[in-house]
């Protein structure tokens, strides 16, 4: 019996470290998931610059039956947050109609949660769009005159090539995506091969049986497509971020479609307009009136429609344009300060310290879709200035219309051009109340089934089950406040889906356990030795049984999309957490309450 004593006392401890970092984890966990409990209110965000007395603006709201629940003041501006979306719509309609169009407003959510909280960097889940509600817009991405502008591109350069090397005669015919060249001679046939191989390895020359044939390759079309894709959805992703909206999904659907999710945007005019917007500027030299027969020469309108010659190819192009904030001149006239990258800024400099005294126009460039659904580009002079002096990475440019006006063309230029003109297929409003009744809908499925099987486990194992059930309820804890601390993590209807069916995972690894234990205590072993026994016994067979269905989440989560990939989130972290709650959290509670109980007679 000496021996026995020692061996009981060895069992079923924890170091004091381990115990610790479960402490601390929990906590942490625990405060993460607060925030959510406390939920979030609709809020209208006035910008930095607006200064408004906040007494005045809760009278004008008074004045108008609208009550905010709160008024905050902070270097981001002034936060006005509502109790409902109704409020938040009639706020910002008549705050637009009061103050100056010069105050842009922005929709949002905040958190109600004790500032304690939020200072300390905690938020609630976000949610996505089936759950909050807002707008899903379906953009197709035409890469036909992407390839088009390119091809043109390469028709410009050689162009200059040959010129460059006295080459005339030769006439270009662009076809679809092709370019013939006519009347070539062997020399001419050799610069076009160096120029294409050097520059655009991706398009072929071929001799055809009249001309010369350039066409782009097969396997250049496809990564042709794979970029201009990729680049459109960096760029849509920073237009949404100048927007304000936060918690928005910008993805790739099918070949040439992009799928765009604003949750909790109850007016999607705006962020139609800026999603959907092609605008760009480019510099061009202006000519004098005489030039204009040549039919190189670009000729356009300005404000006024009278025609402008320019030159055929632009000085500079918006693709340098780094940033652009809009403001006003002298005479109060709305400007846009742009500023340019290292390249753009030497462009610039070169040409205007070589032309001072000579006109250069910027253009504006936006593409429209034709009524038989085909994009054309449009183009309008929007100014016309005299070079005074050399021009740096820095200038401004007036002309962009009002002021509205001006602060969008910056918000474009400063999220940059699209790289290929889109258009808007489909547009899909969810309301708020919908997105309620889901999460109403799914959290009562989460209740029902938590409950039931709480109630199980306390009947059955009786003081195991107790300790099960507390474990199960740290579990949901930890899983929210985990999906919480997770940055880009947002929760969808299919995610509630996950942490349902997580309720049952974490609960089978607590069965797995207390049946071991059980066995255990039937085969004669002291509590404390089957309680040890028991959670050794059962961890291969547990760690086993998560390792298989985390790699059936990650898998889901790195070829799915949407739905299916809320699904395997919220379900890959409710196997995290279920292990963490299951296995240690339980065994620190057991190790505490029974880990020396040597009693053989003890019945569970």
């Amino acid at each position: 019996m000496r021996n026995a004593r020692p061996t009981s006392q060895a069992l079923n401890r924890y170091p004091t470290w381990k115990y610790i970092i479960l402490i601390i984890a929990i906590i942490t966990l625990t405060l993460s998931a607060l925030p959510t409990w406390y939920g979030e209110k609709p809020a209208v965000l006035l910008p930095h610059q607006s200064t408004f007395d906040i007494g005045a603006l809760s009278r004008t709201l008074l004045d108008n039956n609208l009550t905010p629940l709160a008024i905050e003041q902070d270097s981001q501006g002034t936060q006005l947050i509502f109790e409902d979306e109704d409020q938040q719509a009639k706020a910002a309609a008549l705050l637009n109609a009061v103050f100056s169009d010069d105050d842009s407003l922005t929709f949002g959510y905040v958190s109600v949660a004790p500032h304690w909280l939020q200072q300390l960097g905690f938020t609630p889940i976000k949610l996505g769009l089936d759950l909050r509600g807002g707008v899903q817009f379906l953009l197709k991405v035409d890469i036909e005159t992407a390839l088009f502008e390119q091809r043109d591109a390469i028709e410009d350069a050689l162009r200059a090539e040959l010129r460059a090397e006295r080459i005339t005669g030769v006439r270009f015919v662009p076809t679809g995506d092709e370019l013939m060249l006519v009347n070539t001679s062997d020399k001419a046939r050799e610069i076009v091969h160096r120029y294409l191989r050097q520059h655009h390895s991706g398009w072929t020359l071929e001799r055809g049986s009249r001309a010369l044939v350039v066409a782009p390759s097969d396997a250049f079309i496809t990564q042709f497509t794979r970029d201009v894709i990729q680049q459109n959805l960096t760029t849509l992703r920073e237009r949404i971020e100048e927007l304000g909206i936060t918690e928005a999904l910008v993805q790739r659907q099918g070949e040439h479609h992009i799928r765009i999710e604003l949750p909790g945007v109850q007016d999607p005019t705006q962020a139609k307009q800026v999603i959907g917007a092609t605008a760009s500027l480019a510099f061009y030299e202006v000519l004098a009136e005489e030039t204009r027969f040549n039919r190189r020469n670009l000729i356009l309108d300005d404000e006024q429609g009278n025609p402008i010659v320019l030159a055929p190819r632009p000085i500079l192009t918006g693709d340098h344009i780094v940033n652009a904030q809009s403001g006003s001149d002298e005479m109060g006239r709305p400007e846009v300060n742009i500023s340019l990258d290292s390249a753009g800024g030497r462009v610039m400099q070169s040409h205007s310290g070589t032309n001072i005294g000579k006109p250069m126009a910027t253009v504006y460039r936006e593409y429209h879709t034709n009524e038989d659904g085909s994009m054309a580009l449009q183009e309008r002079v929007i100014s016309i200035a005299t070079i005074q002096t050399q021009l740096g990475s820095q200038f401004r440019i007036t002309g962009a219309g009002s002021r509205q006006d001006a602060q969008q063309l910056a918000l474009l230029l400063r999220a940059g051009s699209l790289t290929a003109p889109i258009t808007i297929v489909e547009e899909r409003t969810i309301g708020a109340s919908l997105g309620s009744e889901n999460i109403r809908n799914g959290f009562s499925a989460l209740a029902l089934g938590l409950s039931l099987t709480l109630a199980f486990m306390a009947c059955w194992y009786r003081r195991l089950g107790w300790v099960a059930n507390a474990a199960l309820l740290l579990n949901m804890v930890s899983l929210l406040g985990l999906i919480a601390l997770l940055p880009g993590t947002v929760l969808t209807l299919p995610g509630i889906a996950g942490i349902v069916l997580t309720v049952g995972m974490a609960v089978d690894t607590n069965v797995l356990i207390f049946e071991r234990i059980r066995d255990k205590l039937q085969s004669g072993r002291s509590y404390a030795q089957a309680i040890d026994l028991g959670f050794s016994s059962a961890f291969r067979t547990i760690l086993d049984a998560n390792l298989t269905s985390m790699i059936t989440a990650l898998v889901l989560f790195s070829i799915g999309s949407g739905p299916i990939k809320g699904f395997a989130l919220t379900l890959g972290l409710g196997l995290v957490t279920s292990m963490f709650t299951g296995i240690f959290v339980s065994r620190a509670v057991i190790n505490l309450l029974w880990g020396q109980d040597t009693r053989r007679d003890v019945r569970i």
